[in-house]
């Protein structure tokens, strides 16, 4: 391996978040030199784990190129340098949303492209919901590749399934990489992995001692489990292990939810559990919540602890999580990208950098 590429590889992480993006890349050995977020909440998580990186707290619209090439002593036409563009993507998520609150969000790339002119980066990652790609009517995608080509950028790009990619979870995301440096672009290869299920990440056998639904965990490792009421408690405690769902409860007058009743094909993972033998859902913002997804535990009468979320998001048990509570926390880890998904674009990267 030529070591002098991996060494002269270097990132910034836009729109950095926890730094799930950073993190992957700066394991495969890429050096980040920064991330930008907007987000202040983020930064203490960001600067504990990604330990040489400086964390830029600005809004990506109000920071200009010559004062991050300032901070960060970047240049023009650096053939070495990637810029990782992961938006916040609520704008083009099927998750329903308020589209006001998220339309300015869907046009950060525009702003992303002024720094790929000022700087024009060896490599550009964009990693962000499949909606950025099958939302044609309103996607500013085919504008931002458009911009991309007219600026001698080759790529690639595609929505993959994080399941193919080393994450124990089903979650689709739109990829793109590009470079101007050569015009053999390609996405890291997907690979079918069965080992890729619930069982191996959580468990007592996997470093996770049961616990009961509120209990908390003051350590680094963060085994919290949020509480749940008198009713879900119920719920969950005659939800049959590994995948039931809400429809064991459906004829308890008691315990069915008005909203539900008659319509069991609709909404069937919200009040559900985890398969034990299958991959877990997407980690969304709100894992940490029974009633917010397929969340609940596989065996324990709780949903999955604030830990069992990041080690099914592929973070390191290593990983420490700052934040004021349960829910700034658990967003961090559900708005990430995959470490192991970036480790993979990063060694990609590498290796078309390394042969063009």
């Amino acid at each position: 391996m030529n070591e002098s590429v991996m060494a002269s590889l270097k990132a910034v992480d836009f729109f950095c978040g926890a730094g799930g993006m950073s993190y992957g890349l700066q394991t495969a050995g890429i050096k980040i030199l920064a991330g930008i977020d907007n987000d202040y909440s983020c930064k203490e998580t960001y600067e504990t784990n990604i330990t040489e990186a400086k964390f830029i707290n600005k809004d990506i619209s109000e920071l200009e190129a010559n004062e991050l090439g300032n901070l960060l002593k970047i240049n023009k036409n650096d053939n070495n340098l990637i810029f990782a563009g992961c938006s916040p993507c609520q704008y083009w998520s099927k998750v329903r949303t308020n589209k006001t609150k998220s339309l300015k969000s869907a046009f950060l790339l525009k702003n992303f492209e002024r720094f790929i002119v000022h700087f024009r980066p060896g490599f550009v990652i964009v990693e962000n919901v499949p909606g950025l790609a099958t939302n044609k009517k309103q996607s500013i995608l085919p504008d931002f590749i458009d911009f991309l080509q007219r600026e001698g950028y080759s790529y690639n790009d595609g929505v993959i399934n994080a399941v193919e990619y080393g994450v124990p979870q089903k979650r689709k995301r739109y990829l793109l990489i590009a470079s101007r440096l050569t015009d053999n672009i390609s996405l890291p290869t997907p690979e079918l992995n069965p080992k890729l299920i619930v069982k191996n990440y959580l468990g007592v056998a996997n470093g996770f001692n049961k616990i009961i639904a509120g209990h908390k965990d003051e350590s680094d490792f963060q085994h919290t489990a949020a509480k749940l009421s008198e009713e879900n408690l119920k719920r969950i405690g005659i939800t049959p292990k590994s995948g039931g769902d809400r429809s064991s409860w459906k004829d308890n007058k008691v315990l069915q939810i008005p909203a539900y009743e008659g319509k069991d094909d609709i909404f069937r993972d919200v009040y559900a559990r985890m398969y034990w033998d299958r991959p877990a859902p997407t980690i969304t913002t709100r894992f940490n919540s029974f009633s917010n997804g397929r969340f609940g535990h596989p065996e324990e009468d709780r949903a999955i602890s604030i830990r069992e979320g990041a080690t099914l998001q592929t973070f390191p048990k290593s990983f420490v999580f700052k934040g004021s509570n349960m829910a700034c926390l658990a967003r961090q880890i559900g708005n990430a990208v995959p470490p192991e998904i970036a480790r993979r674009i990063g060694a990609h990267i590498i290796n078309i950098a390394q042969n063009g």
